[in-house]
């Protein structure tokens, strides 16, 4: 190692833990033995540098708490420009995103794109001094926050209130109170799956460029049933639309597979949805299918709608559905059974288990249901909000009294 590679590692080592001042007396002390022009070589800084840590050394007794000396160091540009801050405010405040007029659009907001519009409106700026103009503005990189929920209902709050005592007076008579939701569907197929998982270096899965649906694996459609009490999850992968057929489909299985056998005494039966989708509260052919499921069942089946805009809230999004998502991160869904054992893989160390089944039936679209079916429905509407709160009770009760259900 000659001098200057010995000079310039002890510069690195310490030049991020000194102000200016130091290191013009490092490179200084170092010139007295090796001099002037090669310590200047070796660290970078102007011989003119070196020259007053040279006169710093030699009169300690002048220094003072100040770094610079008064009136040292360039103007900022504005000072220079008194219309560029201004006119570089126009420029990128987004009350004005869209202006057909304006010389840079909202996508190219890049410091050498705001730098070339601004000197097309006559300031001599650099890319370099964007980032400075920035924060003299109060402008710093900010990423999408969701906090927006669409439409804010005035009962919205009533609402959680109404299906929070729903679910509480349901739980205190032992009777099942589930959440129930539609999952996002899935590609089949190696698609890029979001997240990742480990695996031995350079050895990622190869999946396709494209996300085109594969014509002969389709897509998973994952319903799911989430026990609030119980902390269990069902969930039937469907391979065709998703319907109201197909909601109370999986709603039924899970009733067979698992609600009978842990509540083998229940009467009555909470559902919590969303207000949109195949189960939406407008939706007429999600109350027939109900309708049929409480008559298989002879359970009063009580429905509480979320208010619009809060699907978020529904409880089987962050108390089953995440940690689904959480489980194949990372993994290509390459088949049907792919996903539905890795759903029925998923725990916690809260306890969640989850049955999963495949469901290959097929359901029609646009089924329409007439008036006179709506009529038949034996459907109560509660007092509060009665298009998102009703219970359909059962047509034909043979094996229990109607005192045992549990009134809306």
């Amino acid at each position: 190692m000659n001098n200057e590679e010995a000079i310039r590692y002890r510069y690195l080592a310490v030049r991020d833990h000194m102000d200016e001042r130091r290191r013009r007396i490092f490179a200084a002390a170092e010139a007295r033995v090796y001099g002037i022009v090669t310590v200047s070589r070796a660290t970078g800084i102007a011989r003119s540098t070196i020259g007053r840590g040279l006169k710093d050394l030699k009169s300690p007794e002048l220094l003072t708490g100040v770094v610079r000396r008064k009136g040292a160091g360039r103007r900022c540009r504005s000072d220079e420009d008194p219309t560029l801050i201004e006119d570089f405010r126009a420029l990128v405040e987004p009350a004005t995103m869209g202006d057909p007029m304006r010389p840079l659009l909202w996508v190219s907001k890049s410091w050498a794109k705001l730098s070339t519009a601004l000197k097309a409106m006559g300031h001599d700026v650099s890319a370099s001094t964007i980032p400075k103009l920035l924060d003299k503005i109060g402008y710093r990189r900010q990423v999408n926050r969701k906090t927006r929920e669409g439409g804010n209902h005035p009962d919205r709050d009533a609402q959680f209130e109404h299906i929070n005592a729903q679910v509480l007076r349901f739980q205190d008579h032992g009777e099942p109170a589930v959440s129930v939701d539609t999952k996002k569907k899935e590609l089949i197929g190696d698609f890029k799956n979001a997240g990742s998982d480990y695996r031995p270096e350079g050895c990622a899965d190869q999946v396709r460029v494209h996300d085109f649906k594969d014509k002969n694996l389709g897509k998973a459609v994952p319903h799911g049933i989430y026990d609030i009490s119980a902390n269990e999850g069902w969930v039937t992968v469907g391979v065709d639309h998703d319907t109201a057929e197909f909601a109370v489909n999986s709603l039924r299985c899970w009733w067979q597979r698992m609600g009978q056998a842990r509540y083998p005494q229940g009467s009555s039966l909470l559902i919590t949805v969303d207000g949109g989708g195949s189960n939406g509260s407008t939706v007429r052919l999600w109350k027939r299918e109900l309708q049929a499921f409480a008559d298989e069942t002879e359970l009063a089946v009580t429905v509480c709608h979320y208010p619009p805009g809060t699907s978020k809230w529904n409880k089987i999004e962050h108390k089953m559905f995440c940690f689904i998502t959480q489980n194949w991160r990372g993994k290509p869904l390459t088949s049907r059974m792919a996903v539905v054992e890795l759903i029925g893989s998923t725990t916690t160390t809260k306890g969640l288990t989850i049955r999963c089944e495949l469901d290959t039936r097929l359901y029609e679209k646009a089924i329409k249901v007439t008036e006179t079916e709506m009529n038949g429905l034996n459907i109560e509407r509660h007092e509060f909000h009665p298009e998102w709160n009703y219970t359909i009770r059962p047509r034909l009760i043979t094996n229990q009294p109607k005192e045992a259900l549990i009134d809306a």
